[in-house]
């Protein structure tokens, strides 16, 4: 999976980057067809001190896109919060192909049952 990682008024450190990596190799696991990962992480001066580092992820996979973003007061947090978010949108994306093929595999029982009599 290829990473771009950007930053808007904040500084990247290596611990920030190892942070990041560190969570979308989590999401890897999840989902190995995954294209590239683009987070961007943000520090606003202007908003509310509860609301002011963002980050955003958007992982390119076949089909849609997945994004999420959050605001925090803390950047870890707002970092693990949108992973958090990513894994349960492929979880959910993969539940749902899970879903189609049982769906499928059970009408083809059943037309073959229905033949077969």
């Amino acid at each position: 999976m290829k990473l771009i990682l950007s930053t808007h008024n904040l500084t990247l450190t290596k611990a920030i980057e190892d942070h990041v990596v560190a969570k979308l190799e989590k999401l890897d696991h999840f989902d190995k067809r995954t294209v590239d990962a683009r987070v961007t992480l943000e520090h606003d001066h202007t908003r509310a001190p509860e609301r002011q580092f963002s980050c955003s992820i958007r992982l390119a996979v076949p089909g849609p896109d997945l994004f999420a973003e959050d605001r925090e007061s803390d950047l870890y947090t707002a970092i693990d919060l949108v992973a958090k978010k990513i894994a349960q949108q492929i979880r959910k994306r993969h539940k749902k192909t899970i879903e189609r093929w049982h769906k499928q595999a059970a009408r083809t029982k059943e037309s073959s049952k229905e033949n077969g009599l």
